[in-house]
Formats: structure tokens, C-alpha cells, sequence
């Protein structure tokens, strides 16, 4: 039986199986099970280059910005108009087929903008050219996340999932969950408050599933087992994301008000090209760059050539 089978098997148990107090630690290995084989089906085939057949681009300027989303929502269109970079679009879906990057100038720094290929549903499984698409999203700073305002709001929902089952966690921060490997001392379990999700005995049935004996942990906030297991794979990365809904100038201005409401999100037409300064000011603010303008001892300020720096790199 194959990885993705396995998972389709465990799944299907999962749901089966009611949710209360007496199967939550079977719940617990499953899901610890789940994430062990989503690890083993991210990693490339024995005996494969390490290249692969992926399309990653070199990284330039002072940051990166991926575009992920469904075929013909607007990403190529989007790329064109704030880069001036030529990306193929037409109304046929997968008219990009490779990564296309893109510079913006915005407030005297260079952001690279990558024209990523649709992704569909089963993305995560392999299916499309998902696993590229997901791996350069990975190496980005934040993500845009295109959407068609005048469809249902259940794309986002897929596209959250397919990356979740990749380890990218959108708008989330990392759990405050202290965990350590040793080479001997056994199990140590402890917390700072009280703990509703999770408890000694879960914390251990989930450690043995990944064979590990001797751990120290240590919960700083009421976690959930999916952090904890979030924790232990030690393989997740946590991004923002702006929810970008195009195609607003086809619905009408109490859906547009409800969308632009919602947090994250960011309403714009590329068709009337309208609200693309809202778009690039928030870029930039959940980019958190800085501009430092150099000043040589007894000359005039440099204003041409800034140091950027990240807040969010620094900060953490």
C-alpha cells in the first residue's frame, strides 16, 4: 500500500471514529501518524539528485512574494501590472506552466514578486506540479493568496488545507511548546497552566509513535495535540498571508465591503486596476522591511540607496 493510500486508510478511520473523552489518545496517534507519513511523502524518491524537476528561482531584491492560487484567478494579470514583467494569461486554465519572477519597486527597495502555477485540489498529494509550487511558496517571505471574490469562499478553504498538509501554517505563530530530545532520563512532562487538549499520558502515546523514549517537554500555553505534533516534526513553517479577492468589479458593493472586512484580506480588480496602493501597503507592512538611509560623517544624507532591514527577521 502506497503513502497516499495509507493516509486516505487513516483518515477514513478518524472520521469514523466519535470524538469524547475515551478516544481522544487513539485520535492523538492517528493524527501523529498522519503527519509522520505526510513528512515521508514531502521527501524525494531513494536514489533521486537532490535537483529534482522543480523551478526555483534565484532569490533577488529585499524580499520575496509568492502568489498561490487556483488556474485563472488573476495571478498572471497581477504579476504583469505591478511588475511590468510579461506572464501569459488568457481564459483558459494552466496558461503559466513554470515560475515566472517579477520586481517591484516600492519605497526605494526591490521585492520579487514569483507567478507561481495553479494549484488543485490534491496538491499536496503530488497531483499538478503542487509539491513545486509549495516548496518555492516555502522559501518566500510571506504569501499572496489570489482568490475570485465572485466564487464561493470555499477555495480558500482547499488552498488552506493543501498547505497545511505541507507544514506551511498561514497568519499562525509557533506554538510556546519547549521540547528536547536527550539520549537518556526518560520522559519529563510539564506545564505552566492548565492544559485541556492534552495531557501526560497523550503526550507520551504520541512521542512512542515517533519512537522516542527519553524527552523533555514543557507547555507554555494551552496547545493542541496538532501543535504539539507541529513541534515534534520540527519541519513547519509559519507565514503570512493576505488573502487577495479579485475580480470585484463583477459582484456587488455589500459583497465587496464584507470581503475587504475580513481579516488578512485585500480587495482588488485587475480588469479596473483599482486598490493596487492598498495591496502594496500591506505587502509592506507584513513584510515588516525598514529602510536605513546612510549618512557619511560630514556629507548629506544618501536618500537614493537605503539599507532594508526585516522587523520580523530581527524580532522573531
Amino acid at each position: 500500500m502506497g503513502i497516499i493510500e495509507r493516509i486516505k486508510e487513516i483518515e477514513a478511520e478518524m472520521a469514523r471514529t466519535q470524538k469524547n473523552k475515551a478516544t481522544e489518545y487513539h485520535l492523538g496517534q492517528l493524527k501523529a501518524k498522519i503527519a509522520k507519513l505526510r513528512t515521508q511523502l514531502l521527501e524525494p524518491p531513494k536514489g533521486s539528485s537532490a535537483g529534482g524537476d522543480g523551478f526555483e528561482v534565484t532569490k533577488f531584491g529585499h524580499g520575496r512574494v509568492a502568489l498561490i492560487g487556483f488556474p485563472s484567478v488573476g495571478k498572471s494579470t497581477l504579476l504583469t501590472m505591478l511588475t511590468g514583467t510579461h506572464s501569459e494569461a488568457a481564459s483558459y486554465e494552466f496558461t503559466t506552466l513554470t515560475c515566472i519572477p517579477g520586481i517591484i519597486h516600492y519605497n526605494d527597495t526591490k521585492i520579487q514578486l514569483l507567478d507561481l502555477p495553479g494549484i488543485i485540489e490534491g496538491a499536496s498529494e503530488g497531483k499538478g506540479r503542487g509539491r513545486q509550487v509549495i516548496a518555492v511558496s516555502k522559501s518566500s517571505d510571506i504569501v499572496l493568496m489570489i482568490l475570485d471574490a465572485s466564487k464561493s469562499d470555499g477555495h480558500r478553504q482547499i488552498l488552506t488545507k493543501e498547505l497545511e498538509a505541507v507544514g506551511l501554517r498561514l497568519n499562525k505563530r509557533p506554538p510556546r511548546i519547549y521540547f528536547k530530545k536527550k539520549k537518556v532520563g526518560g520522559f519529563s512532562f510539564n506545564s505552566t497552566l492548565p492544559l485541556t487538549h492534552v495531557d501526560e499520558k497523550l503526550c507520551y502515546q504520541i512521542l512512542h509513535e515517533y519512537k522516542i523514549h527519553n524527552a523533555e517537554v514543557l507547555f507554555r500555553e494551552d496547545a493542541t495535540v496538532d501543535d504539539l505534533i507541529d513541534v515534534i516534526e520540527g519541519n513547519r513553517k509559519y507565514m503570512k498571508c493576505i488573502y487577495v479577492y479579485n475580480k470585484i468589479d463583477v459582484i456587488g458593493i455589500d459583497d465587496v465591503d464584507k470581503l475587504a472586512r475580513q481579516p488578512n484580506s485585500v480587495v482588488i480588480s485587475c480588469n479596473l486596476k483599482l486598490n493596487f496602493d492598498r495591496l502594496l501597503a500591506k505587502m509592506w507592512e507584513e513584510m515588516g522591511l525598514v529602510r536605513v538611509y546612510t549618512k557619511p560623517q560630514g556629507q548629506q544624507p544618501d536618500f537614493t540607496d537605503p539599507v532594508v532591514l526585516s522587523t520580523r527577521r530581527v524580532l522573531g
